[in-house]
């Protein structure tokens, strides 16, 4: 599912217009997107968790070269499924 089709599920499911759907996803991802740039964790009871993980520098490689390097530290989105998610895909028939 892509974000168009996500968009007419939305709009279907609440008889809203496509456009109000586009309009309600985008600010909820937008909310969600500076939450977690802020450093808060955004839980959604029954589907999971949104947070932020620090990743520490390290040293890699340079895969053409073969050189070490260091690779700074970052900060990356991470996502924890909750129970009622992780119930319904294990319940969702195999494709």
């Amino acid at each position: 599912m892509n974000k168009t089709e996500l968009i007419t599920a939305i709009a279907n499911d609440t008889n809203l217009s496509k456009v109000d759907a586009a309009r309600a996803l985008d600010s909820a991802l937008d909310h969600l997107s500076r939450a977690l740039a802020g450093g808060d964790t955004v839980q959604l009871i029954g589907f999971g968790a949104f947070s932020v993980s620090d990743r520490p520098e390290r040293t890699g490689r340079n895969p053409s070269t073969g050189e070490p390097m260091t690779i700074k530290a970052s900060k990356a989105p991470k996502f924890t499924a909750g129970k009622a998610l992780k119930d319904a895909v294990n319940a969702a028939p195999a494709a």
